[in-house]
């Protein structure tokens, strides 16, 4: 049994509000990794592999600069651009897996502790269907609840303008986690998303039952989100064009909310 990596069983939400409802759940489930555990994964989770295929598995290139590099070390470059200095750092990462050698991640979530385990810092991965990436990196206050907000600087659904802002409200991982984001534009709220969970063992026979129950999980994501996507456009739902073409972007970011 691994003591920092965890596996975490539960939905994810969205709710729209304007100009139409819309919403949905799904069930999921999520790996907390913590990076330094990963070799050691590999070795005891048979179903798991680290940076090649197996039933589950996580790459480096999936995450962070996305060039197959450490992303240990490209997580600690971007704190020491924010001032983070710490030599000790406990990186994890909340994130979907692999399956058959597939994933798409919608947000990862990157916590960042310092030798004393209380975080110090907060990534928010976002990914959009067109290859394409933004990170919002936040120092933090460590906290039970942590609270973070900014402009959205990414264009992720066809459906949203780009000129809106973020509330972002994640519990410190423990015996559940919850990551929720408030999206609302310049006359008030218009989406709220959500992904809750319950902790199990990241053991063999857990990863195991987990793939059973969600044989096809990540497969399951991308098409939810062109479903859905199929179901606003039905609903008449504006669509956005997009503007830009990137591969990542990062934007650093300062400011929390009460």
């Amino acid at each position: 049994m691994l003591k920092n990596s965890k596996i975490y069983v539960g939905q994810v939400i969205h709710r729209r509000f304007k100009p139409k409802n819309h919403y949905f759940r799904y069930k999921v489930f999520s790996l907390l990794i913590d990076l330094d555990d990963l070799e050691e994964i590999n070795n005891k989770i048979a179903i798991f592999s680290y940076n090649k295929f197996n039933i589950i598995s996580f790459f480096d290139k999936d995450h962070g600069a996305r060039d197959g590099s450490s992303l240990k070390n490209w997580v600690k470059k971007n704190l020491s651009n924010i001032g983070i200095n710490e030599t000790e750092v406990k990186i994890k990462i909340l994130c979907y897996p692999r399956i058959l050698g597939y994933v798409f991640n919608p947000l990862s979530v990157f916590y960042i502790y310092n030798k004393d385990d209380k975080i110090i810092s907060i990534f928010y991965e976002v990914k959009n269907t067109f290859g394409e990436q933004h990170t919002y990196i936040f120092k933090t206050q460590d906290s039970d609840v942590i609270k973070n907000s900014c402009v959205k600087k990414f264009h992720v659904s066809p459906f949203i303008e780009m000129t809106c802002n973020y509330k972002f409200r994640v519990i410190k991982p423990s015996n559940k986690i919850s990551v929720i984001i408030d999206q609302s534009d310049k006359e008030g709220k218009l989406l709220f998303a959500s992904q809750d969970g319950i902790v199990k063992n990241f053991t063999n026979k857990n990863l195991l039952f987990y793939y059973i129950l969600h044989p096809l999980m990540t497969f399951k994501v991308i098409v939810a989100i062109h479903y859905e996507a199929f179901k606003l456009w039905i609903k008449g739902i504006k669509f956005i064009k997009k503007e830009l073409s990137i591969k990542n972007n990062i934007s650093e970011e300062k400011n929390e909310f009460k």
